[in-house]
């Protein structure tokens, strides 16, 4: 199918049975220069030399390379080249769409090459399983339990499974983020539950367990009742500081149906007040995704009507500074008619300078460049809706080579 491009081997008998490959991507034509002497590149450039170069390539590229010859493989295989890798500050993010409400199966798309693979995650079961990533990594927990967590390199399909962890074994709502520290590449992983108080709709148990990789082990630092506000589902870490949405259970006004809450991870204080941290939406929202681009937090929402504050009439961004929101942009009218009218119609992910909104009702995807202030549609997926019920969703990460849970 046009667009699509497997991961499927065609390399030389050498080549590994676990290195991942890309087949299918269009070649530079030489015809013209078929009178030209051509001196191979592997007689001119050193080792070292190559694999500077060979790292600046895209993910998809890297692994194109490799199947080169014998010594370009050897060479994006290296250790030496993943630290080069390493060094390059970002990789533009791929957005990896699921086709099934059941099957963790999908396609992602890489906007350097403007392409779609074909990609088998690891670990996950169905595509409703909580999510997040970070750097590279991504981590996973079902949606049953929410004690089953791994975290995995989408690239690489190395991945590792985590503790079980503490408080409720079932709660209401939980929210998943993650955390890489790229100097030390360690990560954490938060998980905040929410549940309600028996018999007491207004008041809401929330807990935050805090995941160190570096020691293996969870805590919980906080646990508190919540009044007039539950947890949800939107979490994000920037920073060092981890931000959750909260939502009204009863009795504020239409612009009052959604907040912000801050905790600093770096102190993890168990003493003051979590509603003291609280900061308001900028405006009426139906829904909020939160997302990490460049240790800065911006927030995609949905923008409720005056009237009908459950009726979507348009899609916002804003970046938070300080405790002030500022908007950075709003989807023009064009994008927006194909994302319905409720309330909660998209799911929305981004990293570095790339944002990514699809629509649960359709395998289109539209991409806003925050550096250029540029909106387009990606490349059509190479999937169509099969029934009318049919959703989609999906999120981002970063593609990484050196990075290991």
């Amino acid at each position: 199918m046009e667009g699509e491009t497997s991961w499927i081997s065609h390399c030389p008998d050498y080549v590994a049975p676990d290195m991942v490959e890309f087949d299918s991507f269009s070649e530079l034509n030489d015809e013209d220069n078929g009178e030209a002497s051509v001196v191979p590149v592997d007689l001119i450039l050193p080792d070292d030399l190559l694999e500077r170069i060979l790292a600046y390539l895209p993910i998809a590229s890297i692994f194109r390379a490799g199947c080169v010859c014998k010594r370009w493989y050897e060479i994006v295989k290296s250790t030496r080249f993943l630290w080069n890798f390493s060094q390059v500050l970002s990789q533009k993010p791929w957005y990896f769409m699921f086709t099934s409400s059941e099957e963790p199966v999908g396609y992602a798309y890489d906007p350097s090459l403007r392409k779609w693979y074909g990609v088998e995650l690891p670990c996950i079961q169905t595509s409703n399983w909580f999510i997040a990533s970070s750097c590279g990594l991504v981590c996973f927990m079902d949606n049953d339990s929410r004690s089953e967590l791994y975290v995995c390199n989408p690239i690489t399909k190395c991945y590792k499974s985590l503790d079980e962890p503490p408080g409720l074994k079932f709660s209401d709502y939980s929210a998943l983020a993650i955390s890489v520290n790229k100097k030390t590449c360690c990560y954490s992983v938060t998980i905040i539950k929410s549940k309600q108080v028996p018999g007491n709709f207004f008041q809401w148990d929330l807990a935050i367990h805090i995941y160190d990789s570096g020691k293996m082990m969870w805590v919980t630092p906080l646990t508190e009742v919540l009044t007039g506000w539950r947890g949800g589902d939107e979490s994000v870490i920037c920073d060092g500081v981890l931000y959750f949405l909260i939502y009204s259970t009863g009795g504020g006004g239409p612009d009052n149906r959604h907040g912000l809450i801050t905790y600093n991870l770096s102190s993890r204080s168990s003493h003051g007040l979590l509603i003291r941290s609280f900061i308001p939406v900028p405006c009426s929202l139906t829904c909020g995704r939160l997302m990490n681009l460049k240790e800065k937090l911006v927030m995609v929402g949905g923008i409720g009507k005056p009237d009908r504050p459950d009726i979507i009439k348009g899609i916002g961004i804003w970046e938070l500074n300080g405790k002030e929101w500022q908007e950075i942009a709003r989807m023009p009218h064009k994008y927006f008619q194909g994302f319905g009218e409720f309330d909660d119609v998209f799911a929305s992910s981004g990293t570095d300078d790339l944002i990514y909104i699809q629509s649960y009702g359709a395998p289109a995807l539209l991409v806003f460049d925050v550096k250029q202030k540029q909106w387009r549609w990606s490349q059509k997926c190479p999937v169509t809706k099969r029934f009318p019920l049919q959703l989609f969703t999906g999120f981002c990460f970063e593609p990484r080579l050196e990075m290991a849970p």
